[in-house]
Parts: C-alpha cells; sequence; structure tokens
C-alpha cells in the first residue's frame, strides 16, 4: 500500500458499491458522479494493491480479494462511525425522543418491541412514531427529519448504517393451487401469475428481486392492487396469486402454503437503518442491539 494515509473517501464508496451492487446507484446515494466515483475506487485499489470489483452481465460483484477485503473495510468504517458519533454524543446532548419511521409492513410485534427498546435504554428516550411509504421514509431520514427507520431490507441505503432486526418466512396465496398447506418450492411458484402493488412499502421490490436473483421468469396479473392489504382478498377472488409475510394473511385464508427453495423457508428481513454521525448516533446503536436482543430471545413472533 503507497503513503501513509489511507483513502476514508474511497473506501465508503467500496462500502456503497458492495452494498447496491452499482456503481452508479452507489453514486446517486453519495451525491457524486459515477466517474468520480469509480476514480476514487480505483485510487483506493491502487493504495490497496488489489481489484475490489468485477463487472459482469448481472452487475457488479467483488473479486475475491474484494471477498476477502471489503467485510474488513465494513467493520473499520463502522469502527469509525462509532467513535465519532460517540464523540459527537459527548459534545453535544442529544434529543429526548428518538424520531422512528416504520413500512407499513413492519407489525405491531416489532413496534412495541421498540417502544421497550427505547424506554429501556441507559437514558431512556420517548418514541416518536410515523409509518409512511418507503420513498418518504427514506427522504425524511436523509433529511434528519427521523432518526431511524423500522423497513423492509430491499434498498441499501449505503450512507447509513444497517442491520437486520428480524425475518418472517413467505406464503405463497394460490386458490388455484388444489394442494394441501404442504411448503412449495420456488420453481413450481413461478408458474403463477403475481399481483403487485406500488412499491410504497417494499413488497414488490421483494417479490421482483426474489426471482431475478434466481434466474425465475416472474409471471405478472395486468392490474395492480392499491396496497399489500388487498393482496390478500384479490387472491381469494381467484385474480391472481400473491405473496406475503406470513403475519400479513387472515387466520382462515385455505389457499396459502409456505414458499421455500431448496426446502429452505424464503424469508423476507426488516432491518434498522440509521445515521451515525449525529450526537444520538450512540443510542441509536443501543436502540437497535436492543431490538435485535428482543427479536433473538422470541423467534417466533
Amino acid at each position: 500500500m503507497r503513503g501513509n494515509s489511507m483513502n476514508i473517501e474511497g473506501l465508503r464508496y467500496a462500502r456503497a458499491v458492495s452494498a447496491t451492487k452499482s456503481f452508479s446507484a452507489a453514486a446517486r446515494a453519495y451525491g457524486v458522479t459515477q466517474p468520480a466515483l469509480s476514480n476514487g475506487i480505483a485510487r483506493l485499489e491502487q493504495e490497496l494493491g488489489v481489484t475490489l470489483f468485477e463487472r459482469s452481465p448481472r452487475g457488479v460483484r467483488p473479486t475475491a480479494d474484494g471477498t476477502r477485503i471489503l467485510p474488513m473495510i465494513d467493520r473499520a468504517l463502522d469502527a469509525l462511525d462509532t467513535a465519532v458519533a460517540e464523540a459527537r454524543r459527548l459534545a453535544q446532548p442529544a434529543s429526548d425522543t428518538i424520531r422512528l419511521g416504520v413500512s407499513p409492513l413492519i407489525g405491531a410485534d416489532l413496534v412495541a418491541r421498540a417502544f421497550d427498546a427505547a424506554r429501556n435504554l441507559d437514558r431512556p428516550r420517548d418514541l416518536v412514531l410515523r409509518e409512511a411509504d418507503l420513498i418518504h421514509l427514506r427522504e425524511d431520514l436523509q433529511a434528519g427529519n427521523l432518526d431511524v427507520l423500522l423497513v423492509p431490507a430491499v434498498q441499501a441505503l449505503p450512507m447509513f448504517r444497517r442491520r437486520v432486526i428480524a425475518r418472517e418466512p413467505i406464503v405463497v396465496i394460490d386458490p388455484t393451487d388444489s394442494q394441501t398447506q404442504r411448503p412449495v418450492e420456488l420453481r413450481a411458484a413461478a408458474d403463477a401469475a403475481y399481483i403487485l402493488v406500488p412499491d410504497s412499502c417494499g413488497l414488490t421490490t421483494f417479490t421482483t428481486e426474489l426471482f431475478r436473483d434466481h434466474d425465475l421468469p416472474l409471471r405478472t396479473y395486468p392490474g395492480e392492487a392499491s396496497n399489500y392489504r388487498v393482496l390478500d382478498e384479490w387472491a381469494r377472488m381467484g385474480v391472481g396469486a400473491a405473496l406475503l409475510p406470513q403475519s400479513k394473511i387472515t387466520n382462515d385464508h385455505g389457499s396459502s402454503r409456505p414458499l421455500v427453495r431448496a426446502g429452505t423457508p424464503v424469508e423476507i428481513a426488516y432491518e434498522a437503518v440509521w445515521d451515525n454521525s449525529t450526537p444520538l448516533a450512540a443510542d441509536l446503536e443501543d436502540f437497535v442491539a436492543a431490538l435485535t436482543h428482543f427479536a433473538d430471545e422470541d423467534p417466533g413472533d
């Protein structure tokens, strides 16, 4: 490695590309041009003496060296951000409230855990809750109007810290399928035509990426439901099939089957996303850690 100082900007760019799997998406996240981001990563690779990424028809992926080094970069940046956040907390008083934005897909059980986590901090905080579409939640987090989000893990926000806090199984609703409640393999599920919704909650992104990542065609109903709550009703009427988190189907549904891939349940992940550069950041770390701990203690919810 040349020189005595590391290119911190290049490290952040590399983490962004690793998270988004795209140079253009990483550049948009940081508000820079793609050539500027590419040049920053090139300088970093020159300093490290290895190539971190390679482009392929399916996008950007780490090289063999990148697979080893990128997790180290991630940990190094996390440690740096944590130190900066702690210094800011010591220098500036933090707010007495945590402004929490949640996606409509986030269940009441997880929101209840969030209130418990805020109350049990070393310095207890009040929780101010806002439910909104993903695009508005992300805009408010970027503008500093929210402190932390609880959202489906469907789109990377590389300028922010993120941690998976819960997972739940995905269920296929297909009234045309006369099978029992036995699990259905993803490849077999691709035969159905799926009702989609505007991507306000993250479910459509999850569905399209699930099929794309496994090289399966996604057949879709030509119309569109207004939100995920309508999917269950339309599927029961025979309009088309639907994918939903298990907690979002009605209890009396007779046409739902667990979705699996190679016998393993397909799950949707929910994550916390927060800004690690504010005086509240160290408390948010504790808040998210508590949420994760609650989920690990009670995985059945």
